[in-house]
């Protein structure tokens, strides 16, 4: 077999673990019970490798897809044989006039078993933030490494969180997530899936202006959602999909040929994907039909005023710092503030804007947060106090992370040098 032929083997099972990985380990653990969920990992893992070195010698199959996953049923009826889950599960079955030769991996039983994983790594039992490195390593196929990498971790920290993830994890029946059940939890699902777009859409160290593949699976968990029966009331599902999709539209803008962030006000909107736009605008017309006043809904509209604005300046700021005073009776937070100071300045001039920032870190510890020194920076620039401006940015650099960020401030302090007294 030629290299190329090779290559393509190993290319084409790399493509199939990203994207049937967290499939296969939810069906899997569906099988072998939530307490296994490692040797459904495991199985599926041994599964890849298999096609990997299979395809390589001997030629990728007519049907990649279903080599896998008969490849990996084969391997965990196996392992139903080798434990004592055997004799369990051949119990079940027989209850259910069932054998081990039903074990029929079908795309409904996929999409099924992925929200079931979904929901029980989001259980109330398990921190916040193991919920997230569960999603994006059982479901979404993320090594320890890349979940490192995507939230300015260490794998030490995020194995451990693994660790107290999965022995949570395993106290939690697949099978006990009923239709009440999921739509109690749904709030703290979407929750899980809006921190994960969110450290996509401004990464905390990655180098990247944006990690894409975190976006983009985030809103892959939420299709998953919205194509289940089982979920009775979508609506903020439907709000939080429009406002990924608003947001997705802007993602090639916000990034110079060079690999920098370009502020909004900057940006090339032809650049903007209109499909994307018209895909948020109809999510976001279902929800003025319903009525939903919610933080995910607010947000949606917000970024809907910037998406259909021909430029910065045509903004409907004024509409824009009244949705903001909305969120602000939903969730008080000083990062809200923060956000709504942008909308303040343009529509009541950058002075009130300051002045309202300098209060808010008062009042909390917004200080120790990099974004609000840049902010307050922007505003000095706006009205002029280049001194205070210099002291912002040079605050704004010392705190933060992000070498992408680093690189946008560096240029905003060298913009400063000749408005500065020498």
């Amino acid at each position: 077999m030629s290299q190329a032929s090779k290559n393509m083997g190993h290319e084409l099972a790399s493509h199939f673990f990203r994207t049937e990985y967290g499939k296969l380990v939810a069906v899997i653990t569906r099988y072998l019970g939530s307490s296994k969920v490692e040797t459904a990992e495991d199985i599926v893992q041994e599964t890849l490798l298999k096609a990997t070195q299979h395809w390589e010698m001997k030629g990728i199959p007519e049907n990649p897809k279903a080599w896998l996953y008969v490849t990996a049923k084969n391997m965990a009826l196996n392992s139903l044989k080798r434990t004592n889950v055997h004799r369990d599960f051949l119990s079940k079955s027989q209850g259910n006039k069932e054998n081990t030769s039903d074990f029929v991996i079908s795309d409904e039983l996929i999409s099924d078993s992925q929200l079931r994983m979904m929901f029980a790594c989001c259980h109330e039992s398990i921190p916040e933030h193991s919920q997230i490195a569960l999603i994006l390593k059982i479901l979404s196929g993320f090594s320890i490494a890349e979940i490192a990498d995507a939230f300015f971790s260490n794998h030490e920290t995020i194995n451990k969180r693994l660790v107290r993830g999965r022995k949570q994890l395993r106290k939690v029946n697949l099978e006990l997530l009923d239709r009440s059940l999921l739509n109690q939890r749904v709030n703290a699902v979407l929750k899980t899936i809006f921190l994960l777009f969110n450290e996509g859409y401004f990464p905390s160290i990655k180098e990247q202006a944006i990690r894409f593949d975190l976006c983009l699976e985030a809103i892959r968990l939420a299709k998953l959602l919205e194509e289940s029966p089982l979920i009775e009331d979508k609506s903020e599902l439907t709000a939080l999909l429009a406002l990924m999709y608003f947001n997705v539209s802007r993602f090639e803008s916000r990034i110079s040929d060079s690999g920098e962030l370009v502020d909004l006000k900057d940006q090339d909107r032809t650049k903007w994907d209109r499909q994307s736009i018209q895909t948020g605008i109809q999510y976001l017309n279902q929800l003025s039909q319903r009525k939903l006043v919610s933080k995910y809904a607010i947000l949606a509209t917000i970024s809907a005023n910037h998406c259909v604005a021909t430029s910065y300046d045509a903004t409907n700021w004024n509409e824009i710092l009244s949705l903001y005073d909305e969120l602000l009776q939903l969730e008080n937070s000083p990062i809200i503030v923060l956000n709504r100071s942008v909308a303040l300045a343009e529509a009541q001039g950058a002075q009130r804007a300051i002045e309202v920032l300098e209060q808010l870190k008062q009042t909390s510890d917004i200080g120790n947060y990099y974004l609000y020194h840049f902010t307050l920076a922007e505003l000095y620039v706006k009205t002029k106090q280049w001194t205070e401006a210099d002291k912002a940015y040079h605050k704004s650099l010392e705190m933060a992370k992000n070498r992408r960020d680093r690189i946008l401030l560096e240029k905003k302090i060298k913009f400063l040098v000749p408005y500065l007294p020498s």
